[in-house]
C-alpha cells in the first residue's frame, strides 16, 4: 500500500486568517476525556443528547413516512411550498404576524440562513453592529469582509444590547445582529427593549430615505423563542412596531424548539426582496433542508396539542436542570464562596461566573476552566469563546446534553474545587 505524503501549502487569505470554532474544539476535548472514562457533567454544547431529549415522537412518525414515500429527490431552492406555507401560518397563528408566501425561505438549520443574510447585506467593510458575548457574528463578519463594531454587554445589561448602546453607532451601520433568548447567556430581552431597539432601527432608515444611503437592517436571531422560563416573554420588533419588518430578517428553526439539531430545517421570514437574494445564496452552496424533513416540519407545526404537550415536558425538564444549577451556585455563593449565576430566563443556557481572577494566581478564565475539569469533572465555556475579551470568571453552561443526576452529581466538587481557592 502506497503511504501518501502531504505538507501544508500556503492556502487563501480568508483560509488562512479564520479561527475555528472554540466550543468545537472544546467539546472535542470533552468528548476524548469522556472515552476515557472521565466522570463529566458536560455543560460545553448548545445541543441536546437524545437520551434526556428526544424529538416529538409525532414528528420522528411524520419524517420516516416522508422517507418511506420516497421523498428523497431535491427540495425546492426556496423550501417545498408545504412548509413555507405552515411558517407563514405558524407566525400568524403565535406572533399575530402576516408575512407573504415570498418572504419565506427554507434552509438546513439556521446556520446557512445566518450566513445568506450576512451574504445578502454585507459589503466587504460594511460595518456590523453585534453585542459581545453573543454567537459567531464575529465569525460571520470576517467571512464577508466586514467591519466589526462590539458592543460590549455585561449582567448590568443583562448580557443584551440596549437602544441607547447601539444608536452612537448605526449611524453608518449595514447590519445590527441580536439573538434573544441570547446565546451564549440564556437571558432574554424585555418587551420595552425590544420596542425600542426597533424603533432606533425605523427612524434612522427613514433619515437615510431622505438622503439615498443604503438600508440599515436588523438579524433578529429568534432560535429559541420558544423556551423562556418564568415571566420571561419573547418579542419581535415586528409585533411591536409594525414598519421595522421591512428590515428585519428573523433567523429561526425547529433546532432549539423541539430538541431537532441533527434534523436540520431552519428558515427565514424577512422581506421579499432579500428572501430572493438569500434563496440564490442557499442554491450555489446547496445548503437545503433534505425534503422529508421538511414535509414533516410542515405537517407537525400544524399540531398545537402535540407541540403543546411537548413543550411542556421539554420546557419542565430544561428548568429543572436550569434551577438545579441556578440554586447550587447560588448556595455557594450565600457561603462565600466567588461565584454567582443569572436567574434561568431562556433558552438552554445558564450564565455564571467563576470569580477566581486574581487568586492562587488565576489570571484566565481558561485556567477556571481547567479546574473545573480537571478537579470537578464539569465542563463549560468561557465567554471567550463568544467575542469577549474580558478575563473575568464568566461561563456558558448548557444543560440539553446533561441529567438532573448528572448536575447533582457535580456540584458539590465544584464546591471542593472553588473552596480550595476561595
Amino acid at each position: 500500500m502506497t503511504q501518501l505524503a502531504f505538507s501544508d501549502v500556503p492556502l487563501s487569505a480568508l483560509a488562512e486568517g479564520l479561527t475555528g470554532s472554540e466550543i468545537l474544539r472544546i467539546s472535542a476535548e470533552i468528548t476524548a476525556l469522556k472515552r476515557e472514562g472521565k466522570q463529566i457533567c458536560n455543560l460545553t454544547v448548545g445541543d441536546f443528547s437524545p437520551a434526556e431529549f428526544r424529538i416529538p415522537q409525532a414528528l420522528e412518525h411524520a419524517i420516516t413516512e416522508a422517507y418511506a414515500a420516497g421523498q428523497t429527490n431535491y427540495p425546492p431552492s426556496d423550501g417545498t411550498i408545504e412548509l413555507r406555507k405552515a411558517v407563514v401560518k405558524f407566525y400568524e397563528e403565535e406572533m399575530g404576524l402576516h408575512y407573504p408566501l415570498e418572504s419565506t425561505l427554507i434552509a438546513g438549520g439556521s446556520r446557512p440562513i445566518i450566513y445568506a443574510a450576512y451574504a445578502a447585506c454585507v459589503d466587504p467593510g460594511d460595518k456590523v453592529v453585534y453585542p459581545t458575548p453573543s454567537w459567531n457574528n464575529n465569525h460571520y463578519t470576517y467571512l464577508m469582509r466586514g467591519q466589526a463594531c462590539e458592543i460590549v454587554v455585561g449582567p448590568e445589561e443583562n448580557f443584551l444590547p440596549t437602544a441607547a448602546l447601539l444608536e452612537p453607532h448605526i449611524r453608518n451601520a449595514r447590519l445590527v445582529a441580536v439573538c434573544t433568548p441570547l446565546n451564549p447567556t440564556g437571558t432574554v430581552m424585555s418587551r420595552d427593549e425590544v420596542e425600542a431597539i426597533a424603533r432606533l432601527i425605523v427612524d434612522e432608515n427613514r433619515r437615510r430615505r431622505g438622503t439615498g444611503e443604503r438600508p440599515l437592517f436588523l438579524l433578529w436571531d429568534q432560535v429559541y423563542w420558544t423556551l423562556t422560563f418564568g415571566e420571561s416573554r419573547h418579542y419581535a420588533p415586528p409585533q411591536l412596531v409594525p414598519e421595522s419588518a421591512q428590515y428585519t430578517i428573523f433567523v429561526d428553526g425547529i433546532s432549539k424548539a423541539f430538541a431537532a439539531t441533527g434534523v436540520r430545517v431552519g428558515w427565514t421570514v424577512a422581506p421579499p426582496s432579500i428572501t430572493a437574494r438569500m434563496r440564490d445564496i442557499i442554491g450555489h452552496i446547496g445548503a437545503w433542508a433534505p425534503r422529508a424533513e421538511q414535509i414533516a416540519t410542515a405537517w407537525f407545526l400544524g399540531q398545537k396539542d402535540e407541540i403543546a404537550k411537548y413543550h411542556a415536558t421539554m420546557k419542565r425538564e430544561l428548568q429543572l436542570r436550569l434551577d438545579l444549577l441556578h440554586d447550587g451556585l447560588e448556595a455557594m455563593q450565600k457561603d462565600g464562596l466567588p461565584v454567582r449565576a443569572f436567574s434561568p430566563q431562556g433558552a438552554i443556557y445558564l450564565s455564571a461566573q467563576f470569580d477566581l481572577i486574581g487568586r492562587n494566581g488565576i489570571t484566565t478564565n481558561d485556567q477556571i476552566r481547567h479546574i473545573l475539569l480537571d478537579e470537578a469533572g464539569f465542563a463549560v465555556v468561557p465567554f471567550q469563546a463568544f467575542g469577549s475579551k474580558k478575563e473575568d470568571g464568566w461561563f456558558r453552561l448548557s444543560v440539553g446534553a446533561v441529567s438532573a443526576d448528572d448536575i447533582r452529581n457535580a456540584l458539590p466538587r465544584v464546591r471542593e474545587a472553588i473552596a480550595k481557592r476561595a
